[in-house]
């Protein structure tokens, strides 16, 4: 449910308002309560992202200083951005002249109206946004299937992670898998359409888990994936076990943000550390990893190892593969030098 109540800085704002002046009051930290009509806010929006978009962070030499400006930059858009609010009524409805049916997105999203709400526009429009994506999916050439996320879980729009599990050689028995941070739970549906007999596929945002579940059962996968949460590890040892934590050690600012962002590599070290003692004699872990954050200077490759290693695992293999997202292709891009040369890799784990 988005909150309740007003910001106690707000004033009412209506087609009448400039883009500067929205930008200066913004910027100050009082909200604006939109009275206008819809199309009008949703263009005053676009036009305050244009005008903080005209000052972006100073280059930097080092990369991980460049990744730290764009970040910071990052957050300072979305906070002036989160100022210009909606209110929605006890049903989700928003009030607004020419504005859309917004009800089963928001129910989709918060769960049940229990009163009025407001919320910011930006955070709508993403609502909107992940309303669209559930009811039409995201193509996965791997599955021959569309994978269908809900809002608040990471969509599988980089496929070429999905094609690594889709291709990598299983070990020499592979009856059973763990799919540890499912999300949507596409590798844990790549991995039965592979012909895994018993899949369990964790998560601890309670949001993916529903996700899972959903998509499982649109698969006519529900005998054979069973979600799990919000423990990292299951119960009990398989003979593969697949993790795709997130590849940047950074803290998110968003619960999307939490598909990419792993503070401190928490996850990671959650998972090497737990590897050896759910495997089966013969098993093997996969795991799946950018090497953007040792591009960005955020992580070394002698600290990965080190954590394998350390964890009394050894490399079996690697398989790798380079990313086909537009962002790698763009040299407007701020990270466009880590980008390009970014490797996605799936590690053949095993105890040492």
């Amino acid at each position: 449910m988005p909150p309740a109540h007003l910001p106690a800085r707000f004033v009412p704002a209506d087609n009448r308002l400039t883009v500067a002046a929205a930008h200066r009051l913004a910027r100050e930290g009082t909200a604006l309560l939109w009275r206008g009509d819809y199309p009008q806010a949703r263009r005053l929006l676009t036009a305050l992202g244009r005008r903080l978009d005209r000052h972006p962070p100073r280059p930097a030499g080092d990369p991980a200083e460049a990744f730290h400006r764009h970040r910071r930059a990052r957050r300072h858009r979305a906070r002036v951005l989160g100022h210009l609010l909606v209110a929605l009524d006890a049903d989700y409805r928003l009030d607004l002249r020419r504005a859309p049916d917004v009800r089963e997105a928001c129910r989709e999203a918060f769960g049940p109206a229990t009163g009025p709400s407001v919320l910011p526009l930006s955070e709508l429009l993403g609502v909107l946004a992940a309303h669209q994506w559930r009811v039409r999916g995201v193509p996965v050439a791997a599955l021959g299937a569309r994978i269908h996320p809900h809002y608040g879980v990471f969509p599988p729009t980089r496929n070429e992670y999905v094609d690594l599990v889709a291709q990598a050689p299983f070990p020499a028995r592979a009856r059973t898998a763990f799919d540890l941070g499912t999300g949507t739970g596409v590798l844990a549906a790549v991995l039965a359409r592979r012909g895994v007999g018993r899949i369990v596929a964790t998560d601890s945002n309670p949001r993916a888990l529903d996700c899972a579940r959903d998509n499982a059962a649109r698969l006519g996968l529900g005998a054979v994936i069973e979600v799990a949460g919000p423990a990292l590890y299951p119960d009990g040892r398989a003979d593969l076990v697949v993790a795709n934590p997130p590849w940047l050690p950074e803290n998110p600012v968003s619960a999307l943000e939490e598909g990419v962002y792993d503070p401190g590599s928490r996850m990671l070290r959650g998972v090497l550390a737990g590897l050896s003692a759910h495997l089966t004699p013969a098993g093997e872990g996969w795991l799946v990893l950018s090497d953007l954050a040792e591009r960005l200077g955020l992580r070394t490759r002698a600290e990965l190892l080190d954590g394998i290693d350390g964890a009394g695992l050894r490399v079996a293999g690697r398989l790798d593969t380079a990313p086909r997202h537009r962002k790698a292709a763009d040299p407007h891009d701020p990270l466009h030098t880590a980008r390009a040369g970014e490797v996605v890799s799936l590690w053949r784990l095993r105890p040492a």
